[in-house]
């Protein structure tokens, strides 16, 4: 067994690799998943379980400590995943979690703007600066290369400037901006990852055509997008028990009455497997829940091993 730490996580991986994986593993029979959760929202500590029967089992232990943003020396968020043979339940490697769950969020929103978003957007917007938001922009340019315009909004402007000064020296065109309703007018693709409990994407401000593109809600009290966004557009989620089991996007719309839960049209799987469509013209208004769940994290682990050339007995895996 091995520990496979976060800078061989970034060596061994690329955003179109990722999502490759994921769409491929979205056709495969249903990943078995199971969450655990002790504590509140000031310090949280979650376990979070896969099994892909007869392949892969996996488990991610996380502690969530949002204060720690407060001091810029640790993330919000860290994690350990194990993963194990699923066919005799052998330990296989111990690998960074937290930046397994930078990778597998990231590829994951790429994944629903691969199959949702407007086919050559050129502003997409993120609306938060905290470690996720210059993932979720690499991920995306990996589905959409047309997206040359990367807007930044961060309640401290200061970084929202930071983030965009770093993609503009990466190459990519990119500027803080302080009007949140003006830049939500302007983009093609709109981006959220906060832990915000009030609204910040207002559906009147949507325009036709947009892709929404909400990460950062967890609980039933974070909250990204208003019911005006939710009534204007067509409703999708990564899976639908991780998006109706606590996640305040879709549950506090449905709630309220804005919608029901019939409006949410489909998962991944479903769109992966042509279940059903997503974007019907291009004036439609497309809203992904990134509601994330184990599955995502046993895919981005199996990804991993095998291109550390990792032998198993799982049957279609390396070695």
């Amino acid at each position: 067994m091995q520990f496979v730490g976060a800078d061989q996580i970034r060596s061994l991986l690329t955003f179109p690799m990722l999502i490759a994986a994921f769409e491929a593993a979205h056709r495969r029979p249903k990943i078995e998943i199971q969450d655990g959760l002790l504590g509140d929202e000031k310090g949280q500590y979650f376990v979070r379980h896969a099994v892909d029967g007869g392949r892969y089992m996996a488990s991610k232990l996380i502690t969530s400590f949002p204060t720690n943003l407060a001091s810029g020396t640790l993330p919000a968020v860290q994690a350990i995943c194990v993963l194990f043979d699923g066919t005799n339940g052998r330990p296989l490697a111990v690998m960074d979690g937290t930046e397994i769950t930078y990778w597998r969020t990231a590829a994951d929103s790429a994944l629903g703007a691969k199959l949702l978003a407007s086919a050559e957007p050129e502003t997409l917007l993120v609306v938060g600066a905290g470690e996720m938001s210059t993932r979720l922009v690499h991920a995306h340019r990996a589905v959409r290369p047309s997206l040359r315009r990367v807007l930044i909004w961060n309640r401290t402007q200061k970084r929202a400037s930071q983030v965009a000064t770093r993609l503009t020296r990466g190459g990519i065109e990119s500027e803080a901006v302080e009007d949140l309703g003006a830049a939500t007018r302007l983009a093609d693709i709109i981006s959220t990852c906060t832990r915000s409990h009030e609204p910040l994407v207002l559906g009147a401000n949507l325009k036709p055509g947009v892709h929404l593109d909400l990460v950062g809600g967890y609980t039933p009290d974070t909250r990204e997008a208003d019911d005006e966004a939710a009534r204007r557009a067509l409703l999708f989620v990564d899976r639908r028990e991780s998006a109706f089991h606590g996640v305040g996007d879709i549950l506090q719309p449905i709630a309220s009455g804005a919608i029901q839960p019939a409006d949410v049209l489909g998962d991944l799987y479903d769109l992966v497997g042509g279940r059903v469509t997503g974007r019907g013209s291009p004036s439609d208004i497309t809203c992904f829940k990134n509601a994330g769940g184990a599955h995502l994290d046993l895919m981005t682990a199996e990804l991993i091993f095998d291109r550390l050339g990792g032998s198993s007995s799982v049957p279609g895996g390396s070695g």
